[in-house]
This record gives structure tokens, sequence and C-alpha cells, in this order.
């Protein structure tokens, strides 16, 4: 038992070495067996294990908050509770999935700018106090119904190279911020940080160093106002598919740089991270079952290809779409590619296809426009890098239907984890020799076990 976070039971345990893809080929055969055509998750723990420790190990003074509206199934939110990591919350379902396995509300930040003020009200019920604003009519709010908030003061960020523009809803100019502090000064609103996010999918590491300069002179209009500020939440943004690790350490190069230039250690400030893609992309993979098949007359009104001369199509409609688990084509306006399951014959005749989902909506539509072979109903159809904006935390705890999610991980995975998680519950009773001793048997990335953990699971100020 992880702490009454998570249990060895809510996790099908295999050997090292043995792959998503391999477990998912146990889970279709068991399937096809009792003849269910239903949808469903693998979810990599372990991939998510790596994705923590290598951030610990690139930014050493930067402590993770998961941002729980990427991805909000129960076993990832259980591990990264385990692991210590904070958790930004944009409602009161979020928050009451954090509050009900067990996370404290000081490891809990409530991230919207814009809030209603049922919510204002229910973090206050709970205890939350840090929550984010960027403008003067948010501010009133949180004097009238939360007076003991600490409230973080969210920037607006060059974003123009980021794929998910976030600036373009929420952020005060740098112009704004000294008039919301005297703002916040004269309603008796404590200010106790600043915080930032350049966008998903940001194409500019640069844009890191230029949004850390901008805090650093909003941490000075606010010493000059009298405020003690002394957290900086940099935000997320930064790439999590395993194709991208080359980036991810060129952004962690920079972000270290620019920390160290404008809020050098022991400055007294506290660096936190709200990150959510970057976990959960790569270690989710959907498996989707074809449940009806149209091939489109070259002449129907709206078909891919109209002209008489062209080649046939085929619509295919899926038992999952757009207001399930394909959400992030809504969010980031992406065209999913599947991998065929039954593998075709060597060099197969193409066709124009499309993937819709099951709903009557016309915008449930997966993909269109792909050259894939001919299918049939009954057919599996695998999608890869589905964690983000896939699972929603309400579908599990209001027990509403959703894709069923099998985790999985190592036992050598599971046995690393539990050693971490002891290190950081008990620091004091730690030995280094001991602790560091079995990893030599060999999970790849336990040598991050061996170094020091820069927080534990306590307060973050």
């Amino acid at each position: 038992m992880m702490t009454g976070y998570l249990d060895e039971s809510d996790i099908m345990m295999v050997e090292e070495g043995f792959t998503t893809r391999d477990l998912l080929e146990n889970l279709l055969l068991r399937v096809s067996q009792t003849g269910s055509r239903e949808a469903f998750f693998v979810a990599d723990l372990e991939d998510v294990v790596k994705k923590h420790l290598r951030l610990l190990k690139a930014l050493p003074r930067v402590r993770p908050f998961y941002a729980l509206k990427c991805n909000g199934s129960k076993g990832v939110v259980q591990m990264l509770a385990g692991l210590g990591a904070g958790f930004g919350c944009g409602s009161q379902m979020e928050i009451a999935l954090v509050k009900n396995i067990g996370v404290p509300p000081d490891r809990i930040i409530c991230t919207s700018p814009c809030k209603q003020v049922s919510l204002i009200r229910y973090a206050a019920s709970q205890g939350v106090q840090l929550m984010t604003f960027d403008n003067q009519v948010e501010l009133g709010k949180v004097a009238r119904s939360h007076p003991a908030a600490r409230m973080i003061l969210r920037l607006a960020t060059d974003d123009s190279r980021s794929s998910a523009r976030l600036s373009m809803k929420f952020g005060a100019t740098l112009k704004s911020c000294r008039h919301l502090l005297e703002t916040a000064k004269d309603m008796n609103v404590e200010v106790v940080g600043i915080s930032f996010h350049i966008g998903s999918g940001c194409a500019d590491p640069q844009i890191f160093t230029q949004s850390v300069a901008d805090a650093r002179l909003v941490f000075e209009m606010g010493a000059e106002l009298g405020y003690k500020m002394r957290l900086l939440d940099i935000g997320g943004g930064l790439p999590g598919a395993e194709e991208s690790k080359g980036r991810f350490e060129e952004m962690a190069a920079v972000v270290n740089s620019a920390l160290d230039l404008y809020f050098p250690e022991g400055c007294g400030v506290e660096i936190i991270a709200g990150l959510g893609r970057y976990y959960v992309d790569s270690a989710f993979t959907l498996a989707v079952n074809i449940v009806a098949k149209k091939e489109v007359p070259l002449d129907q009104p709206g078909s891919d290809d109209e002209d008489p001369g062209g080649k046939r199509s085929f619509v295919y409609h899926i038992n999952d779409g757009v207001f399930g688990s394909f959400g992030s084509i809504l969010f980031h306006n992406t065209c999913p590619v599947p991998i065929l399951h039954k593998k075709p014959s060597p060099d197969p005749p193409l066709y124009s296809s499309s993937l819709w989902g099951p709903t009557g909506d016309g915008l449930d539509r997966v993909a269109e426009s792909m050259e894939l072979p001919e299918l049939h109903v009954g057919d599996w159809l695998i999608f890869e890098n589905m964690g983000a904006h896939t699972v929603p935390a309400s579908s599990w705890l209001r027990g509403a239907q959703q894709t069923p999610i099998h985790y999985t991980m190592s036992r050598m995975a599971w046995e690393a984890v539990q050693l971490l998680q002891g290190k950081l519950l008990h620091p004091e009773e730690e030995d280094r020799e001991s602790t560091c001793a079995p990893l030599s048997c060999g999970w790849e990335i336990t040598d991050s076990l061996c170094v020091a953990p820069v927080f534990t699971p306590a307060s973050i100020m």
C-alpha cells in the first residue's frame, strides 16, 4: 500500500521489458474471447514515474504540481500524490478528487484566475488558500468570500509560438501589475507569488527566460509596496514524449539558467511548475473498435472526393469520440493517426478514410482524409499518446460511465516507487548506502532515486 494513495491490487504488474503493446495484445485476446468490443485504455504508470524523476533530476529546484484538468484518472492522481506532488485544481470536482485521496490542502492550488464565487467559497471550506488571479474583479470576489486566501498573480506571456495559446484568455500585462498589487493592498488581500504559463508546445525555450525576467520585475514591484512574495510558478509547456527528450533537456537548461540569474538559490523564493501533458500524454494508449462501416459514393455531396474518376473511400464509425476519449481533438485541433491491430497484407490498396465517433453530432469527427487499407466491423484501432485531455476527473468521482483504464507497471518500478516514497516520508531515517544498494539490480532510472529529494510532501510555504 502506498500510504493510502495507490494499492498494488490496482495495477497489472508485468515483467521488466514487457511493453504496453504486449499488454494490449493480451487484453485484446481476452476481450475477443468474451465477445466484448468496448474501447479501453492501457495506462503505463511507470512512464508517469519516469517523467517525475526526470523532472526532479533536470530541474532540481522545481517542485511539480500536477494540472488535474489534463487527465483526472484516479491512478495517475494517486501515483503522483504518493510521490509528493502538489495539484493544480480548477473546479470543485478536482479539489474534491485530491482531498478524497488524502492530499492535504497546502498541496493544492486553485489555479483558475477567473473563478465562480461558489468555487472560492468551496476552496475556503476545504482549507485551500492558494489561488491565482489576473484582474481587479477577482480580487473583490476573493476579499469578500475568502479573506484568508493567499493570492498568486498570473502574468501574460508571449505564447505566439505555442500550439495552445493560454495568454489570450488568462494573464495580466506588466503594465497592469502595479495597479493590481496596489488594489490588493487596499483590499487587505495577501499576494504571495507570481505565476505564468508559456503555453503548450512552445517552440522557443527562450520565452521561459523572458517570462522569468518579467516575474522578477513584478517581485520588485511587490517589494516596493511592502509585499514579501516567496512563490514563483513557472507553469508548464515542457515536452513529455520520448522523441522530445532532447528538447526537454534543452528547455530545462534554459529554465535553470533563468532561475539562477533572476531567482538565485537562497533568495527565499519557492519554485513550482504546473505540469499536465508532460506527465500523461505518452503514458496512455487507447484501443477502439469499428462498429459500423460505409462506402461513400463518389458523387455523394460532402464526400472527400466527388470526382467520378476518383478512388473508393470509406467512413468508419468507432465506439469512442471527441466527446469522450478523443477530447484532445477539440482542445488542440489534433488529428490522431491509428495503428491497425490486424496487420494488412503486403502493399494493400489504400482508400481515403474517415473515422467518426458514436454520437450523432457533426463535430464528432475523429479523423478524416486518411489513406488506409479497407477495414471491417470488429477491427481494432490503436491510438498512442492519448493521455492529455482524455479522462476528466468527474468521470470516476461521480460514478459516471467512462472508458475503462488498465493501469500497468513493472514489479521493479513499483518497488523503486515505494523506496522513493519512503525517502519522501521519512527523510530523517534515510541511510544513503542502504538506500542505493538494492538499485544496482536494474530499473533504468533508479539512479535518480539516489539523489536526495529537494522537497517533502509538506506545505510549500
